[in-house]
């Protein structure tokens, strides 16, 4: 095994050869006397003290794997590399990785497909990347390098292994920017997993792996501690940042992780470098151009890039320190590019500062002390200034000022420039024309006729001021005429396009400039195919199609800056209808503008009930919103009834529980009543008696007549009730008449309950007068004083409580009653239509159902008062005084339970 070992690590540490060299190679072993080299290796197998036969024909057979050069055969038992991987034996899964990563090297994508069809083939290489041993988790990330190179499929893979996790528990292991070549390395992996992988990027910004990015750019503020390597991890790690938010990633996965960056302080980090001293010209430009595309189109990210400030004294914003930059042709030109690049990204849609920008040039936001520069003053100076690149960025980046913002196009207007001194000012419009008329070089004025361009198109009035100066056509035109260089085709190309933007979008508003003379003015003085020829010279030059393809301005160098992206997409739109207005004839043009007021006429109706819509859309959203809180409010409410019902009910049980209570100790006083009974009560004491029974009769019998004429309503209210269905005020009426009803049965549970405590107090009389009996008929009358005492006191107690109790289920009740009528009362102001007053009479209805019900339990009460009365009146007959016939024929159920009081007061004697 040493002896494999051996081959296998000469092997992968050995030199790389070309194809050539390896075919030279195995030339000149084939000409060797192959029995010699077997008998060689024999030999030095058993000098070493191997005997194994089976070892030594593996061994002589990865010799001839080696040397030959069977393609098909090597393919076939390549998966048994792969078996090395479940070994954890250092000497044999080092040396498997060193070949594996040379395989890789050598047939990439023969065995990436492999690899990718071989069972588990990738998840036992990402083990590597836990592996203990250094070396072997190192190692790994390079074969895994290599593995996931160019493989979208197995570049997934590799990422839901939790390749994120590892790889950045490396780096942070490490020491992120300060750590070694093992970050380097684990950052280009990171860069083959997410480049050009959608679903990647999606998952390494779901996994929370951005905020995870920020340390790596806690640099700080040093003038030291630079070192190569950490130059090269920084760098590899803005560019890591750059593949996530790349202009050509799908807007809005680019969208997410901006806003990702924002939220977990990313962006703040690469600011903070971004104004910071002491870092190299490379990272800062490679930052500059990183902050660039973190902000390019999110509002977010671009409000706070405006409000970030240089540490100077008095701080400026970084906006203007980095204009500073692209205006000073002393800068690198890189440097210069990338300000250029990140102004650039700032403005891209974003109206907000691109008015912000457009306002320092107006005359009432001008400092007139001079202490301070705005953005707008450095772009009139680098575009007056004898620095050719200085007049083609600032150009460029004042157009991207005004793109696609009709606003501030007609603002820019107003500015005026104040040439020299006693010269009245001339408009920053006048000026540009001026300079391009005075032949300065072909970048200048390329710059400027981009400029011009940018502005006038889709501007009407910027195409009249134009017209407005004299000399502005006569130059364009004979700029075009002229039969000029190669080098002069691109700017005759450009006044082409310019010329044809004042045509396309005149509104005839200056009669000597109109479409129709413009066009006779072409024809007459150019040619119409000549023309045409000239405006085709921009999309055919050959740095066109360069600048089109990516947004940020990469040129190798300044001659070659000559295109901006955003400015081929505006010829790309404008060549066509350039080329068709100047074919058209007059009456095409009339037809066309009437097409045009017509469109214009459907937009602005259009637009109109979108904005209809749009405030229906937030007066139903207000609705919405409404409903759901009263629906939340009811929910509240309902479950604040249900609880009360609840204590209610336990209030109930508990009552109930008192009164059998209650009853048990009038069972067990019954002895000693009938005793009294016996014994005799004063004469005065049984005519209070009585009267207090011939009350409650009378009480009675005016409860009976209540509810007899409770009946009656409630059957006139039924009947109400069925016409209300075909009247709606009818309905009101009926719950008029429901509410006084339930208003009178209260007051008729008021009675009753009066007339409960009238019960209660006689029961307590009645309670007294026995005591007293007892206390005459048992010698030891201080004893039993106190037990009476005692007695009396307790049930007092009782009853007294339940007394309390009742009363506090009355509030209870009413309060109850009142939040019911409250939540009606939301409902029905919410809920008007016929339907839902419906679902009301049937609440109604079963409100009536559940009246009745309470009469009916009224009536049992009565019913059970009568009880107690007969019983009273068979106590005041055994005592000897006369009763009424009615009480007479009341009491004859009574007759077999006074036989036994008299059984009971005999014992009682006896005793």
């Amino acid at each position: 095994m040493n002896f494999l070992r051996g081959v296998m690590g000469g092997q992968s540490a050995g030199p790389q050869h070309t194809e050539a060299e390896t075919h030279q190679n195995e030339d000149r072993i084939f000409k060797k006397n192959i029995l010699e080299i077997q008998m060689n290796q024999k030999t030095t197998l058993k000098g070493l003290g191997i005997s194994d036969s089976e070892i030594i024909g593996y061994a002589l057979d990865t010799l001839y794997n080696i040397i030959s050069n069977d393609e098909e055969e090597e393919v076939g038992k390549f998966p048994l590399i792969l078996l090395c991987f479940y070994e954890f034996d250092f000497h044999v899964r080092w040396p498997g990785v060193k070949l594996l990563t040379s395989l890789l090297k050598q047939l990439g994508p023969q065995v990436q497909q492999i690899i990718l069809v071989s069972p588990m083939g990738v998840s036992r290489l990402m083990d590597l990347l836990a592996d203990s041993r250094e070396v072997i988790r190192n190692d790994g990330v390079l074969l895994l390098q290599a593995l996931t190179r160019s493989n979208g499929a197995i570049q997934k893979i590799v990422a839901f292994e939790n390749a994120f996790e590892r790889l950045l528990d490396i780096i942070t292991e490490e020491g992120n920017s300060d750590g070694g070549i093992v970050v380097e390395d684990c950052l280009i992996l990171l860069q083959n997993l997410l480049k050009n992988n959608n679903s990647n990027q999606n998952f390494f910004k779901e996994g929370s792996y951005i905020q995870r990015m920020k340390p790596w750019f806690e640099v700080g503020d040093e003038n030291s501690g630079w070192s190569a390597q950490k130059v090269t991890n920084l760098h590899l790690m803005l560019q890591l940042v750059r593949v996530l938010v790349s202009p050509t990633n799908p807007p809005g996965a680019t969208s997410s992780c901006q806003k990702a960056m924002f939220q977990c302080g990313l962006l703040q980090q690469l600011c903070t470098i971004l104004m910071a001293t002491g870092v190299p010209a490379d990272i800062l430009t490679e930052t500059i151009n990183t902050v660039s595309e973190v902000i390019r189109g999110c509002q977010v990210n671009q409000d706070y890039f405006a409000s970030v400030n240089a540490p100077s004294n008095p701080p400026r914003p970084a906006i203007v320190v980095l204009l500073m930059s692209m205006v000073n042709e002393r800068q690198p030109f890189v440097l210069r590019c990338a300000v250029l690049y990140c102004f650039q990204c700032f403005l891209y849609k974003n109206q907000k500062g691109q008015g912000e920008i457009v306002s320092t040039l107006l005359p009432s936001t001008i400092d007139a002390t001079g202490n301070s520069v705005s953005a707008g003053q450095l772009l009139c100076g680098g575009l007056f200034s004898t620095d050719s690149l200085s007049n083609w960025c600032a150009a460029v980046a004042l157009a991207h000022a005004l793109q696609e913002n009709a606003t501030q196009k007609e603002q820019l207007l107003r500015v005026q420039l104040a040439t020299s001194i006693g010269n009245p000012p001339v408009s920053l419009l006048q000026q540009c024309t001026n300079i391009l008329s005075q032949g300065s070089k072909i970048q200048t004025r390329v710059g400027l006729l981009m400029l011009l361009c940018t502005w006038l198109s889709n501007c009407p009035i910027a195409v009249t001021h134009f017209l407005h100066n004299s000399a502005n056509v006569p130059f364009l035109t004979g700029q075009i005429a002229e039969n000029l260089g190669e080098e002069e085709q691109l700017v005759q190309g450009l006044c082409a396009l310019l010329l044809g933007i004042s045509i396309y979008f005149n509104d005839n508003s200056l009669e000597s400039y109109m479409k129709e003379k413009l066009k006779q003015l072409i024809e007459k003085r150019i040619g119409k195919e000549n023309f045409i020829e000239k405006l085709g010279f921009i999309s055919k030059h050959e740095l066109y199609s360069r600048a089109s393809q990516k947004p940020q301005p990469n040129f190798p160098s300044p001659e070659y800056m000559i295109f901006d992206h955003e400015f081929t997409k505006l010829v790309k739109e404008l060549e066509g209808v350039i080329t068709k207005a100047i074919y058209k004839s007059s009456e095409e043009d009339k037809k066309e503008e009437e097409v045009k007021k017509t469109l214009e006429q459907h937009d602005n109706i259009v637009t109109h009930y979108k904005n209809m819509i749009r405030e229906q859309d937030l007066q139903l959203e207000e609705l919405k919103q409404q409903i759901s809180t009263l629906k939340c409010q009811n929910e509240q409410l309902q479950t604040a009834v249900t609880q009360q019902a609840s204590q209610i009910q336990q209030q109930k049980d508990q009552y109930n529980l008192l009164k059998v209570q209650l009853g048990k100790d009038n069972q067990h006083q019954g002895p000693y009543n009938n005793g009294a009974q016996m014994n005799g009560i004063q004469p005065e004491e049984i005519s209070r008696l009585r009267e207090e029974i011939e009350e409650l009769k009378s009480n009675r019998e005016l409860l009976q007549t209540q509810l007899a004429e409770k009946d009656s309503l409630i059957e006139n209210l039924k009947s109400s009730q069925t016409a209300s269905d075909m009247n709606e005020q009818s309905s009101t009426k009926d719950s008029e008449q429901i509410t006084e009803l339930k208003q009178e049965l209260a007051t008729l549970k008021s009675q009753l309950n009066s007339q409960s405590v009238e019960i209660t107090r006689l029961h307590t009389e009645k309670h007294e007068l026995l005591q007293k009996m007892e206390t005459k008929s048992i010698p030891v009358q201080g004893e039993n004083e106190s037990i009476i005492a005692s007695k009396t006191t307790d049930v007092e107690g009782r009853l007294s409580a339940l007394l309390q109790e009742t009363k506090e289920l009355k509030n209870e009740v009413k309060a109850l009653s009142e939040e019911r009528t409250a939540i009606k009362e939301q409902l029905d102001s919410s809920n008007s239509t016929i339907a839902i007053l419906q679902n009301e009479k049937d609440k109604l209805q079963l409100e009536v159902a559940d009246s009745k019900k309470e009469q009916d339990d009224l009536l049992v009460l009565l019913a059970d008062q009568d009880q107690k009365i007969l019983s009273l009146k068979n106590k005041l007959k055994d005592l000897g005084h006369p009763i009424e016939e009615e009480d007479e024929l009341e009491s004859g159920d009574q007759d077999d339970e006074d036989d036994e009081n008299e059984d009971g007061i005999k014992d009682q004697d006896h005793i």
